[in-house]
């Protein structure tokens, strides 16, 4: 699911680090009771995210506050392409998940290792190659949104800067991801917790100014984020690589096929969803300024549910991977409904939330009261869909670490397909309204979607090479 950008929320903001660093504790994985594995194991990397989506809201309070409601809209718009990005670097980290946990679950970590080196010069590699891309067609992608030349300008910017990072975010991905598969969590939250808190400071003296600094807006703002994952990436390469879970060495194709198997899927399903909510921006474009501001609030709002689902969805994907890996298949299917429990308990809560407390979520990120009645209409509407986010989000992560993702990508590009006529309709019938219930629906038809294809059982049968 996914991480990325400064407002993402619904593809992929990334998997937060879930793992193992011994034999002692992939035991416990395939051994200890399940509700309290699923906590020891989800906790840190809830905490994790959760420490990104602060970090993140952070920044939008700073961008919607101090900049202003076009900087807002800029920034809402130009992570649907950061949406895109995130969704690739997710081919490289699902797919090493998947295969690294099997083979930790095998007990043959240096196996792993080696595996998580290959993934992380594949990852590299793509990084540079869609950096680049997205600089040479950056002004493109803003037309293809008809968005207001003002909220394309500040776009530019604040796109151009995040793609200058790209192949360090990737980096990120593939060390998270062999965290994810045989790190320690608790490590990970550490490292997390120290880039988190340099660059919430960082955050308000590059986009406001402070002194000598001169305010950044858009582009400061875009530096926080990409300095957040670099030096996330810079200090968990050096751990992973002293404690020996990644080592680097002539690439085996064989693996790096394999990786790009399993994850393309998940890629394709991100990069189409991305897609998809640049069309429909389209829809939302026509009610202007506002309404594209509102988008963003709401994704940003949404996100701390979303990336409870994310930490619950890690930690499901590498217990399910390791007890496949151990043959235990019953015990994989029920990791998976105890998860998606656990984590709708929070979702009942967010739903309860949004509908009491409309405006003052979204005044907390913009002082325009267009913006704000805007923003309250959609967070109503949304409250239903945070029902089903768990189930979603669990589901997909579980999905992930079994290596059985076609399916998963299948209906949910089919599903989020259906809101490019479904919001055109829904809009010139009911207007804005029409189009934030478009999102919400298939929200929830998604999530109904993966609770399906989890009953079926037929990623028990899966295979990872």
């Amino acid at each position: 699911m996914a991480v990325g950008g400064s407002l993402p929320v619904e593809p992929h903001e990334g998997l937060a680090p879930v793992a193992i660093t011994n034999e002692w504790e992939a035991a416990q994985l395939i051994a200890d009771p399940l509700p309290r594995t699923i906590a020891r194991v989800a906790l840190p990397a809830v905490a994790s995210s959760l420490l990104m989506t602060l970090f993140f809201s952070v920044d939008t309070y700073w961008i919607g506050t101090r900049v202003g409601a076009s900087a807002l809209a800029a920034a809402s718009t130009a992570v649907f392409w950061i949406w895109l990005l995130v969704s690739i670097a997710e081919m490289v980290s699902v797919g090493l998940t998947a295969v690294a946990s099997r083979r930790h679950g095998e007990g043959r970590g240096a196996d792993a290792a080696r595996i998580a080196g290959d993934a992380l010069m594949l990852a590299l590699v793509l990084g540079t190659i869609c950096g680049a891309g997205g600089l040479v067609l950056l002004p493109d992608l803003f037309a293809v949104m008809h968005t207001p030349p003002e909220v394309s300008a500040l776009g530019i910017r604040y796109l151009g800067t995040y793609l200058f990072g790209a192949p360090l975010i990737f980096g990120f991905f593939a060390v998270d991801a062999a965290f994810r598969a045989a790190g320690d969590t608790r490590t990970s939250f550490l490292l997390l917790s120290a880039s988190v808190a340099v660059t919430l400071v960082l955050d308000p003296v590059l986009i406001v100014g402070w002194g000598p600094i001169p305010p950044l807006g858009v582009a400061g703002a875009a530096i926080a984020t990409v300095s957040t994952r670099a030096v996330a990436f810079a200090l968990g390469l050096a751990i992973v690589g002293r404690r020996g879970v990644l080592k680097l060495g002539p690439p085996d194709w064989r693996v790096l096929a394999a990786i790009v198997r399993i994850g393309l899927p998940t890629a394709v399903t991100g990069v189409v969803f991305s897609l998809i909510y640049v069309l429909v921006t389209r829809t939302a474009t026509q009610f202007g300024t506002p309404a594209l501001a509102a988008l963003g609030i709401g994704h940003r709002v949404e996100s701390w549910l979303f990336m409870i689902g994310v930490g619950f969805g890690a930690a499901t994907a590498a217990i399910v991977g390791q007890n496949l890996g151990a043959g235990r298949t019953d015990r994989a299917a029920r990791a998976g409904w105890i998860s998606m429990g656990f984590c709708s308990v929070f979702g009942i809560v967010a739903c309860v939330c949004e509908l009491i407390a409309p405006r003052w979520f979204a005044s907390i990120f913009s002082h325009d009261p267009a913006v704000i009645v805007e923003a309250a209409t959609y967070l109503r509407i949304a409250a239903v869909s945070q029902l089903g986010i768990c189930a979603e989000i669990v589901l997909e992560g579980a999905l992930g670490g079994a290596g059985y993702t076609l399916a998963p990508m299948l209906t949910s590009t089919l599903i989020t397909a259906s809101r490019i006529p479904l919001a055109a309709w829904a809009a010139a019938r009911f207007g804005s309204a029409g189009l934030w219930w478009t999102i919400a629906l298939t929200a929830l038809g998604r999530a109904v979607g993966m609770v399906a294809i989890w009953r079926s059982g037929r990623w028990k049968r899966s295979s990872v090479g």
